[in-house]
C-alpha cells in the first residue's frame, strides 16, 4: 500500500507543478457531448460509406464532433447569444464549404448532393449536442438515416419504372 501512496503523492506533485487546472466532472460532461455528437453522425457516414460516396465513415462523425467541439468552446467563452450564434454561422458556413465539394456536375446530372446536405446535418446535429437539445440530435440523425436509407431504394425504384418506361414506348 505504501508504494501506492508514492504514486499518488507523485502524480500530485507533477499535477501541482503544471499550470494546468482540469475540472474532470466537467471535462467528462464534455467528452460524453463528443461521444454523442459522433454516435449519432455514425449511422450517417456509414449509409454514405456503403454507397460508395466520396465523404464516408470518417467524415461525417468528424463534422459532427467538430462542430460540437466548436460550439461546446463557443458556449464556455462567449457570454451573450449573438456571439454564439456567430459561432453558429461560423459552423454553418465552414461544413457548407466543405459540403461544396462533395456536389459535381456532370453533362446531364448533379450528384453528392444528398452528401453535401448529410454534410450540413451532420453540423447540426452536433451544435445541438452542444446545446443539450439531444432530442432535436436524434431527430436529425433518424430524418437523415431514414431519408438515405429507405428514401435512397425508393429513388432507385422510381428511377427504374422511368428507364423502363423510356426503354419500351409501346407498353
Amino acid at each position: 500500500m505504501q508504494h501506492g501512496c508514492k504514486r499518488t503523492k507523485r502524480i500530485s506533485q507533477l499535477m501541482d507543478f503544471l499550470p494546468i487546472d482540469i475540472d474532470w466532472r466537467h471535462s467528462l460532461s464534455l467528452l460524453t457531448h463528443l461521444a454523442i455528437a459522433y454516435a449519432l453522425a455514425l449511422p450517417i457516414g456509414l449509409d454514405r460509406q456503403t454507397s460508395s460516396r466520396n465523404f464516408g465513415l470518417r467524415t461525417f462523425p468528424l463534422v459532427s464532433v467538430v462542430s460540437c467541439g466548436f460550439m461546446l468552446v463557443g458556449l464556455s467563452v462567449i457570454t451573450s447569444t449573438d456571439g454564439e450564434a456567430r459561432v453558429i454561422q461560423g459552423i454553418i458556413t465552414g461544413i457548407g464549404f466543405i459540403g461544396g465539394g462533395a456536389i459535381f456536375k456532370g453533362e446531364d446530372h448533379v450528384t453528392g448532393m444528398a452528401s453535401a446536405a448529410s454534410l450540413w446535418n451532420t453540423g447540426a446535429i452536433g451544435i445541438a449536442v452542444a446545446f443539450n437539445r439531444f432530442e432535436i440530435a436524434i431527430a436529425l440523425s433518424l430524418l437523415n438515416v431514414v431519408t438515405l436509407y429507405l428514401v435512397g431504394r425508393l429513388q432507385k425504384s422510381v428511377d427504374t419504372l422511368h428507364e423502363n418506361d423510356h426503354d419500351n414506348p409501346d407498353a
